[in-house]
């Protein structure tokens, strides 16, 4: 029975399904769930792949399960042509926030700066516009979007590929994300599954007397494990995501790519995953096990460099041995071959651009490569070969994104936006303001901190990219006042800053901006929560200097900000990594040409103190082979589950943004319920089969709600309006959070103007995963609803009795 008593203001996020997309112009957070392909495309898809595959001989056969690295192709991941057959051949390049070792591409903004937009619809025109370079430069899978890492730890090297840290924020970027490659017939690689929340000994390493140290092991409880981790993946599969990347740690003691209880059990009959599971590179350690498990293609397998490969002959051995079936062989490649068909890449797909080795070898290994001789002879007396551009109109589209992506954390005295109409002395402050003084390529570097001068618009590693272009903020912002009669000095050097020497700015600066970066790469963590290059006392001269100054931040992650409360530090503006157009984003922000929407996909702490879960780091430590282990004995609580549930007060929590006008939420919500009372069993079927996205029941709308939110100021403007969900505590176990998020919808108004916001909650949105029954429970009695503008402003709230 559910009995209703009080408002809900609003219940969760619309769930209209609206078939496969063809364009991006679709409402912000427009419904991506259930966008995966009907049986009969999977099922016709997949008889292709199946007839295909016996016709392929055992060592073909092998061919399709283990990558070529050796064939100097330009691909990051290759699975070779059988000319026979007239298959082309599979070219997977990283990377999630667009193509790498590549020129004439696009940098696109980063994951985190997709998740402070909350506009599912922006995100699904970033997917689209990537996997279109993709295309272009012929590559067949795109390997990306990340949910993994999800954001357990606050200094993990890598979270700015992800989105956010929280699950159903994450999932619902996931499957936008998808549903936009995937619309121009690009394969996804939805990675790194499961767990992989460092970099600190993410992988074996292997010490120069032999001995051996396995990859850290996050040891992760079953309920955690789905209620927080695999809830964004679950969204990928159900979205239709062609393959899912496992990672390189281990997870309870087994190696992510070797665990048949995530690849078997869990991602295929309980989620129901179609697609096939690959390797991240080199995170395969054995032939038996993870073919057994579930891995279905090793990458990147045999490679010029001889790097040992675990399938390829050794997998040949292991079939003729019957150690791993005819059967599962068969099953490996059909996986790998279906998302092919389903695609119709065997359809005129472009072939992979020429340049795209030279690419790899010149720009990103460098002249003295080993490789270099072996393309010389390709090249005869020619210069590499031009690649082909692919970037269209994106730059229009990363600058929008990177407005969108920027959140006005502070705006003291309404400082923001800046006048267009008064000329103004404009100073600009820091090493993040300028263009890159090594050129517009970063130099691979094992330095932390990243290169010292230029703007920081992406991260580092795998998905970095290489920029045909960069605004920086400094060009923009001369670009912005040149023809009002203004003036702009800068000084860009932190070091002078630190000394507190402004002698070379002169006048004083009506407005101050300072601009700093905290970068981060794959292969290590962050070692502080402040900003890079002495940030705090950067920050702190310039506003003793200048009594109006606006700090912006493009930062991998999250940031402590111990100068946040300086009386003149009139504004803060985090702006994450906004890809290649930064500079004209920012400047359409500070001037007001865009009103800022975006809001923290994080919790700002005040102190680094105030995030309890510390990078697993036992460097040094004589720990044996098996010692590197990262307890989740935090469970459910990270990031504002964990500010909760200890009652830390934020310095800005998840969910916060202002904008340059003003939204309340006044009128009473409406709400009724879909379920007839007395119908609604505590747990799915466990009859019904199981599709993508696991039991089809989990996806039926319970709840539904309404919404209406006004724009209250002078200006037109974006709010997102949030849902949080408690559930009763007498029903759930231990560890459960004080709250979570269940619903979010961005929307923009006019002056005046006032908007009903649907929302609906499915049944898995207001289960929690019972670990006995190895299912999702609803549980009995009292469920509270509270909405408002970030997870501590909650304007209205309500409560369900649900059985």
């Amino acid at each position: 029975m559910i009995k209703l008593k009080g408002w809900l203001p609003l219940v969760a996020l619309i769930a209209t399904t609206i078939g496969k997309p063809q364009n991006g112009n679709l409402a912000p957070n427009s419904d991506f769930k259930g966008l995966s392909f009907d049986n009969i495309e999977w099922a016709k898809a997949t008889s292709r792949a199946s007839k295909f595959v016996a016709q392929l001989t055992l060592d073909e056969k092998i061919g399709i399960v283990t990558g070529n690295a050796s064939n100097l192709q330009g691909c990051i991941g290759n699975i070779d042509a059988v000319p026979r057959l007239n298959f082309q051949g599979i070219c997977m390049m990283d990377g999630p926030q667009g193509i790498n070792r590549a020129e004439s591409v696009s940098v696109f903004p980063s994951g985190i700066t997709m998740g402070a937009t909350w506009d599912t619809s922006l995100i699904y025109q970033r997917g689209m516009a990537m996997a279109k370079e993709f295309k272009g430069k012929g590559a067949h899978v795109m390997l990306g979007p990340v949910s993994g890492p999800l954001g357990r730890n606050a200094l993990g090297g890598r979270n700015w590929e992800g989105f956010a840290a929280d699950p159903y924020l994450t999932g619902l970027a996931m499957s936008a994300s998808i549903a936009g490659a995937q619309s121009v017939g690009v394969q996804t690689s939805s990675k790194h599954f499961i767990g992989n929340e460092q970099e600190t000994q993410r992988t074996r390493t292997t010490s120069i007397d032999g001995s051996i140290v396995e990859a850290v092991s996050s040891n992760i409880d079953d309920r955690t494990l789905h209620e927080l981790y695999l809830w964004p993946f679950v969204d990928a599969v159900r979205a239709g995501t062609t393959s899912i990347m496992c990672s390189y740690n281990r997870v309870n003691q087994e190696y992510a790519c070797a665990n048949e209880r995530l690849l078997t059990d869990i991602l295929r009959d309980e989620i129901g995953f179609r697609g096939y599971v690959v390797s991240d590179w080199y995170a395969t350690h054995s032939t038996l096990a993870t073919a057994n498990a579930g891995l279905d293609l090793e990458m990147p397998g045999v490679s010029l460099a001889q790097d040992p490969t675990y399938f390829g002959d050794a997998l040949l051995g292991a079939v003729s041995a019957g150690n791993v079936t005819q059967s599962r062989l068969d099953d490996m490649a059909t996986r790998v071959l279906t998302p092919y068909y389903l695609l119709e890449q065997d359809n005129d797909y472009p072939t992979v651009d020429p340049a795209s080795i030279y690419n790899y070898v010149f720009q990103e290994v460098g002249w003295d490569s080993p490789y270099i001789p072996l393309l010389l002879p390709l090249l005869g007396d020619k210069e590499p070969p031009a690649g082909r551009d692919v970037r269209g109109d994106h730059a229009s589209l990363i600058r929008k994104i990177g407005a969108a992506g920027s959140v006005l954390l502070k705006n003291e005295g309404g400082i923001l936006p800046l006048s267009a109409s008064t000329t103004m002395n404009i100073g600009v402050f820091g090493n993040d303001a300028g263009d890159p003084t090594d050129g517009l390529t970063a130099l691979l570097t094992d330095d932390p901190l990243g290169f010292e001068y230029g703007t920081l618009d992406i991260g580092g590693g795998s998905g970095t990219g290489r920029h045909s272009n960069l605004v920086s903020p400094l060009n923009a912002i001369k670009e912005r006042i040149a023809n009002t009669g203004g003036k702009v000095q800068y000084l860009l050097s932190n070091s002078i800053i630190s000394e507190n020497n402004f002698r070379t700015i002169y006048p004083r600066p009506d407005v101050c901006l300072v601009f700093l970066k905290t970068y981060a790469a794959e292969t290590y963590d962050r070692a502080s929560f402040e900003a890079d290059w002495n940030s705090t006392q950067v920050v702190t001269n310039v506003a003793n200097f200048c009594n109006n100054t606006i700090v912006v931040t493009h930062s991998a992650g999250i940031n402590t900000m111990p100068w946040s409360n300086h009386t003149n530090v009139k504004a803060i503006i985090a702006a994450h990594l906004p890809g290649e157009e930064t500079g004209n984003a920012i400047v359409d922000v500070l001037w007001g040409e865009v009103e800022p929407s975006g809001r923290l996909p994080y919790t700002v702490p005040k102190s680094a103190a105030d995030y309890g879960i510390p990078i697993t780091n036992l460097t040094g430590q004589d720990v044996g082979r098996y010692g590197w282990q990262a307890n989740f004995t935090e469970g459910l609580m990270i990031d504002y589950r964990h500010f909760d549930a200890f009652d830390i007060e934020p310095l800005f929590p998840f969910g916060f943004g202002l904008s340059y006008t003003t939204f309340e939420m006044a009128t009473p919500a409406t709400f009724t319920s879909l379920v007839p009372s007395g119908s609604l069993t505590p747990t799915p079927d466990a009859a019904v089969e199981i599709q993508p996205g696991g039991n089809p029941e989990l996806w039926s709308t319970l709840i539904t709600g309404t919404v209406a939110v006004r724009n209250t100021g002078t200006r037109a403007g974006a709010t997102v309006v949030q849902l949080y969900m408690s559930y009763p505590k007498s029903s759930v176990p231990d560890g459960t959070p004080l709250r979570v998020l269940r619903g979010f919808q961005k929307v923009y108004l006019e002056p005046g103007a006032e908007s009903v916001v649907l929302f609906n909650l499915t049944r898995r949105d207001v289960s929690f995963w019972d670990v006995d029954a190895q299912s999702w429970r609803v549980p009995e009695g009292e469920l509270g609803f509270y909405a408002g503008f970030n997870s501590r402003e909650l304007v209205q709230n309500a409560t369900l009795i649900l059985l």
